[in-house]
């Protein structure tokens, strides 16, 4: 298992200060270092990658309002929304690519459903991915190959994510049972088939948010991290308090614009639910939610399961000026990267931060802004730490020098997955939209977003402003 706690060196364990969050703060230091820095581009004039904007549907806690839905309804809203919002013609899209995790059955392509539905062009193909919680990030970056491949020339790409409603099965035993009822003949084989059953296959199969490979869950994992790296309770409460906080006081002030408000039984919704600022002195009184009674996890600095969809339009420039369209960001750089889940399952940030940075040719000092995915605060503040460990980046991550400290004020300013909430595969064109926006109110001009997801994988993506 993960030993990094007995090898960590000091230098790597610094606490971590979290400084008063303002608006504004930031602007005049992003203008100050957007000077005399090396351009990354990835193809020639004309054909580079653009994002163009992205919308969301509110994010709900699950069981709350879209309980009565289907996925495929959310994503559809989020793509018809997207279209309203550009006054784009849905026959100019040449592609739909959409993200999922735990997939309902009925429709298993949902993209391909949300296409029928929608009323959308019967030619324009869709297909649906799946990569845990970058499921999003993975249909943003198939977009976008496709675009590099010649293959089309516009795309929506985005992800949903339902748990109000995932699919239990009976067990596996009950199945073949089923299964050989289908085939049976006459009551005496009917019979046979019923004096086979057991109590024990009356049990159900619950999804689990476990990997198959070690059956741990993700929250053990997030706090054997968390131990590994030396993120105390307390750290991970304040970062949790830092998310809502900043959350909270950005949709106050009318940042969160991507959401694409839904009406369901006369009842309209245009704000996420999960944004809410507790206080210290309560979350600490939250009994662990794993590691029981030791562990440092809770309800309160963990993310929450979420029901949401999200889409966004990924083109060309040429492409973009041809439609009449204004882009928010270039898409410069993404990457992917796995590590060995039994013991790195959440440190995908650490690993391709360092990475799309070498291929962007940039370093940390040219990022204004960053959105890394928190699955738990604990989660985030370890990879942080990671990046900034000495030890860490030359036996993990194979490098003659540490990566660098990571200022905080730079860090999911808006709020992240703890406070607006986390559908695994809807979040990361949320990452992506927020970064483009948070460059274009900032005066920033690179933006880099980092995510880990089950399976120990990992995501990078660097994106720059699109000039005025």
């Amino acid at each position: 298992m993960f030993a990094l706690s007995s090898k960590l060196r000091p230098s790597c364990l610094r606490d971590l200060s979290f400084k008063p969050f303002t608006l504004n703060s930031q602007a005049s230091s992003y203008q100050a270092n957007r000077q005399n820095r090396s351009f990354a581009t990835t193809a020639a004039s004309g054909n580079s990658i653009v994002f163009v904007d992205g919308v969301r549907t509110p994010f709900l806690q699950s069981g709350t309002d879209y309980k009565d839905m289907l996925s495929y309804e959310l994503q559809k809203h989020a793509v018809l929304s997207l279209l309203r919002k550009l006054q784009l013609n849905a026959a100019e899209i040449d592609y739909l690519v959409v993200g999922t995790v735990i997939q309902e059955a009925k429709t298993a392509n949902v993209a391909r459903e949300v296409a029928l539905t929608a009323g959308l062009p019967l030619s324009i193909p869709a297909h649906t991915c799946t990569q845990a919680c970058i499921s999003a990030n993975q249909a943003i970056t198939q977009a976008a190959a496709f675009i590099n491949a010649g293959m089309i020339k516009t795309a929506i790409a985005g992800g949903v994510e339902f748990l109000s409603d995932v699919p239990i099965r009976v067990s596996r035993k009950m199945r073949k049972l089923l299964l050989d009822a289908n085939k049976a003949k006459g009551v005496s084989q009917y019979l046979s088939l019923l004096a086979r059953i057991r109590l024990n296959y009356l049990n159900l199969e619950l999804p689990a948010i476990a990997e198959f490979t070690t059956n741990e869950t993700m929250g053990h994992s997030g706090d054997r991290l968390a131990a590994s790296f030396r993120v105390s309770r307390k750290e991970q409460d304040e970062y949790a308090f830092r998310s809502h906080s900043h959350a909270e006081k950005a949709q106050k002030a009318g940042l969160l614009d991507d959401i694409a408000p839904i009406t369901l039984s006369k009842k309209r919704i245009d704000k996420d639910n999960g944004i809410r600022v507790s206080n210290l002195e309560k979350m600490s009184k939250l009994k662990p939610a794993f590691v029981k009674p030791h562990g440092t996890v809770t309800a309160a600095n963990a993310s929450f399961l979420t029901d949401g969809a999200s889409a966004c339009l990924i083109t060309t420039e040429a492409q973009a000026k041809k439609l009449g369209l204004k882009p928010k960001a270039y898409i410069r750089k993404a990457v992917f990267t796995a590590q060995d889940p039994a013991d790195q399952l959440l440190l995908g940030p650490a690993y391709s931060t360092p990475k799309v940075l070498n291929e962007a040719k940039l370093s940390l000092g040219d990022i204004d802004v960053f959105e890394i995915h928190e699955a738990f605060a604990g989660q985030v503040l370890a990879n942080l730490k990671a990046l900034d460990c000495e030890w860490f980046c030359k036996e993990y991550l194979k490098r003659s020098e540490k990566v660098g400290q990571i200022p905080m004020e730079k860090v999911n300013a808006w709020g992240g997955s703890l406070s607006i909430g986390h559908p695994f595969g809807a979040t990361g064109t949320r990452l992506l939209t927020m970064a483009a926006n948070r460059l274009i109110k900032q005066d920033g001009r690179y933006g880099l977003i980092a995510a880990c997801a089950a399976g120990g994988l990992g995501h990078g993506m660097i994106i720059e402003r699109y000039p005025n």
